[in-house]
């Protein structure tokens, strides 16, 4: 018998034979849902998983994370892919695994090294979930991995998508992910036209996950997902003739790629401004740790106006403006005046403040804009010496 043709199979699959008026039966598009996972995708689940998984050994994106299937390097990779673009994590995991190769040797790393082997990846909180998370899988469970789901996400850090990630990838367990990319794919595949905001808007796409997550090879299929995701069906301009899930695709079929999922609204962005004080005293500049409920909790980064407890006991000489420089964090872009100023005295002695040098500021953990006000002061220089911008260079 001939083959059919892809588009009457795709007229079979996703569109209902027109009713009255011309109008597909039962109101339209939206009844194909009809449940978690709608009839089609039901019916032709062997097909998409084979058809997917075919795709995935064929053209899936070689990442150093993926030789092999060692669980911390999975937990690693999968801890700095969360809001963080793949091409961006792939140098940092090598440098990071190869400065702490052993979930032991990362336990046993003063936070300050985790943070500053972190820095330039953003959302510091991740770092230390992390460095917690390895002090209890030594302490609680002998230096390995839970291999369950349910026991990952005891441990600091670890969500739903983070458990279910590493539990299928590392463990082969029948884990569901939902995350950017494989979201993206199943509200297209099902036709899920709703807004996806938060847990709630993500509470079908979770039931989709689930529904057509194979029994076996779970791992390989959901990283097959978000490459998908990531290759084909992109935010713009997918390449739907492209992909190996065309015959299936509901949003395909009934021509709502564009639209699937819904657009969210843009969270408004909240200019500010303000001064950052580097203030040196001799060869040493002064630096300040962000404390609780700041930005960039724990790293280093230099005083910003008015902070007259930290800058008043220091006798500090007139400010002169050296730079501009900008910086975004979450919905926030600021504009940043970089000052400089001599001291005459030490000032307080705590903990959260040290004078440096250029070799130790460059060993800090610092915030992303206390480098580049580090970069602008050295240029006048203030916080100069080797290594202001830099990481300590090893020794023997």
């Amino acid at each position: 018998m001939a083959k059919e043709p892809r588009t009457a199979r795709r007229e079979r699959i996703g569109r209902p034979a027109a009713g009255q008026g011309g109008k597909p039966p039962h109101g339209g598009p939206r009844d194909l849902v009809d449940g978690p996972l709608p009839a089609p995708l039901r019916a032709g689940s062997e097909a998409i998983q084979a058809a997917l998984l075919g795709w995935f050994k064929r053209v899936g994106r070689d990442l150093p994370w993926r030789r092999g299937t060692d669980p911390y390097r999975t937990w690693i990779s999968e801890v700095m892919l969360q809001q963080t673009q793949v091409d961006r994590v792939v140098d940092f995991f090598l440098r990071f695994m190869e400065r702490f190769p052993t979930v032991t040797q990362l336990a046993a790393a003063p936070e300050a090294d985790v943070l500053r082997a972190w820095e330039g990846l953003g959302y510091y909180r991740r770092a230390r979930q992390l460095h917690a998370a390895a002090k209890r899988i030594v302490a609680d469970h002998g230096g390995r991995l839970p291999d369950t789901a349910a026991g990952l996400r005891e441990l600091p850090g670890i969500g739903r998508y983070t458990a279910g990630a590493i539990a299928s990838i590392a463990f082969d367990r029948p884990e569901p992910i939902v995350e950017a990319n494989s979201r993206r794919v199943l509200a297209r595949l099902a036709a899920h036209a709703a807004p996806l905001i938060g847990t709630t808007g993500d509470g079908p796409i979770w039931e989709i996950a689930t529904a057509l997550l194979p029994a076996r090879r779970a791992g390989l299929w959901n990283q097959a997902l978000m490459d998908l995701g990531a290759m084909i069906c992109t935010p713009r301009n997918p390449l739907c003739p492209r992909c190996p899930l065309a015959d299936h695709c509901l949003a395909l079929a009934t021509g709502r790629v564009g639209a699937i999922p819904a657009a969210t609204p843009r969270r408004t962005v909240i200019e500010l401004e303000e001064t950052a004080v580097v203030v040196r005293r001799g060869s040493k500049v002064l630096v300040v740790r962000r404390g609780a409920g700041e930005w960039w909790e724990g790293l280093w980064d230099f005083p910003r106006l008015p902070a007259a407890e930290i800058l008043a006991p220091l006798g500090c000489g007139r400010r002169r403006v050296v730079g501009h420089c900008t910086y975004s964090v979450t919905h926030h872009r600021v504009a940043v005046t970089v000052s400089v100023c001599a001291a005459s005295r030490q000032g307080l002695r705590r903990d959260d403040l040290e004078w440096v040098d250029g070799e130790s500021l460059g060993a800090l953990a610092m915030t992303a804009p206390g480098r580049r006000i580090a970069a602008l002061s050295r240029g006048a220089g203030v916080a100069g010496g080797r290594g202001a911008g830099a990481p300590r260079p090893r020794r023997g």
